[in-house]
C-alpha cells in the first residue's frame, strides 16, 4: 500500500435513526423525533477522535446568516473539516434538494469544503442494459449543462463539487459527467454500496471510479437471503460482504482522496425505535474502530 495518511470523517446519515441526514422525520413512515442535532453530532464526531463530518442540507436545518456563521464556528472551534450533501431531485425527501447555486452559497457560508451532489436521473425500467441509453443521456447532458453554469461561482469560492453514484446511476455515466464538465476541482464521489442498485458490483464500480474520486462513500452491507427474497442490509463497517481492504487499497492507489467518509445504513428493522438508536450509536463505535485498527484509516500505513 501506499504511504498516503488519510483523515477519517462520517456521513451523518450514519446517525439516521437519531434524526441526522435525510429520510428522517419526513412523514413517509419515519416520524419519530430528532434526537442528535448537527452540534451534537459535532460533539460525538470528537469524542470519537473523527477529522470531519460529510453532512446534508437537512442537518443544517436554518440557512440564516447567523445560524451558518455558527455552524462554522463550531466547526472551527472543534477543528472538523466539513462537507456538504445535497441533491438535485431526491426521490422521498425533498428537503435535501437544493440548487448548485445555492449549495455552493451555503457550503461557504458553514465552512464546507465540497459540495457532493445526487444528481437523481430517471431511469427507464428495466435496469439491465440501461447503462446511458438514450433517456439517461438527455438527462446527464441537462446536468452537464447544470454544472458548467456555476463552474465561476465555484472558483471564485474556493470549493471542490462532487458527483454520486446514488441509486440510480452506473459509474460509467458519473464518469462520463465529470469528464464532460472537465474540470479539476469536480470529481466523482464514489459509494462503495450503491452499484448494487442498478445490478452494477461493487469491485468494478470502485475500479472505475476511483481514479475519477474525490470523495468518497465507505459503506459495508450484507447480503441476507430468506423467504421474502434477497436483502442488502447495512452493518457496521467490516461485519458486511464488502472487502473493505480491497476497496480501501484501490481508493489509496488510484483515488485523488485525502479523506475516506464512513456511512453506515443500520435499519430500524423490528426494534423499538430507542433500542435501535442505540444499535445505531454502536455500529458507528464499531465502525470507527475497524477503519482506525484494521485499515489504518486516520494513521500513516505502510
Amino acid at each position: 500500500m501506499s504511504d498516503k495518511k488519510l483523515k477519517l470523517g462520517m456521513h451523518t446519515y450514519t446517525l439516521h435513526l437519531n434524526g441526522m441526514g435525510e429520510s428522517w422525520g419526513n412523514g413517509k413512515g419515519h416520524t419519530y423525533e430528532k434526537a442528535i442535532d448537527l452540534f451534537k453530532a459535532m460533539d460525538l464526531a470528537v469524542e470519537w477522535g473523527l477529522d470531519g463530518l460529510h453532512i446534508t442540507l437537512i442537518d443544517v436545518e436554518d440557512t440564516r446568516e447567523e445560524h451558518m456563521e455558527k455552524i462554522r464556528r463550531e466547526a472551527e472551534k472543534r477543528d472538523l473539516y466539513l462537507e456538504l450533501n445535497i441533491f438535485m431531485n431526491h426521490p422521498s425527501d425533498p428537503r435535501a434538494n437544493a440548487t448548485l447555486k445555492d449549495a455552493l452559497l451555503i457550503a461557504d457560508a458553514i465552512g464546507a469544503e465540497l459540495v457532493k451532489v445526487s444528481i437523481d436521473i430517471e431511469r427507464p425500467q428495466p435496469l439491465y442494459g440501461s447503462c446511458m441509453c438514450k433517456e439517461v443521456m438527455e438527462q446527464l447532458e441537462d446536468r452537464c449543462a447544470k454544472f458548467k453554469e456555476v463552474l465561476p461561482l465555484m472558483e471564485k469560492l474556493g470549493l471542490k463539487m462532487s458527483i454520486e453514484n446514488h441509486t440510480e446511476t452506473y459509474a460509467d455515466e458519473i464518469i462520463w459527467l465529470v469528464r464532460e464538465i472537465g474540470h479539476p476541482d469536480v470529481g466523482a464521489c464514489c459509494d462503495t454500496i450503491n452499484s448494487l442498485c442498478v445490478l452494477e458490483g461493487w469491485e468494478a464500480c470502485v475500479e472505475k471510479m476511483a481514479p475519477y474520486s474525490n470523495c468518497c462513500h465507505f459503506c459495508d452491507n450484507k447480503i441476507v437471503i430468506d423467504a421474502d427474497g434477497t436483502h442488502s442490509l447495512g452493518v457496521a463497517i467490516g461485519e458486511g460482504d464488502m472487502d473493505c481492504p480491497k476497496v480501501l487499497k484501490t481508493f489509496m492507489e488510484k483515488a485523488p482522496l485525502d479523506r475516506i467518509t464512513m456511512e453506515v445504513e443500520h435499519s430500524l428493522g423490528n426494534d423499538t425505535i430507542e433500542t435501535a438508536r442505540e444499535k445505531e450509536l454502536e455500529a458507528c463505535v464499531k465502525s470507527i474502530r475497524y477503519m482506525r485498527e484494521v485499515l489504518g484509516v486516520g494513521v500513516r500505513v505502510i
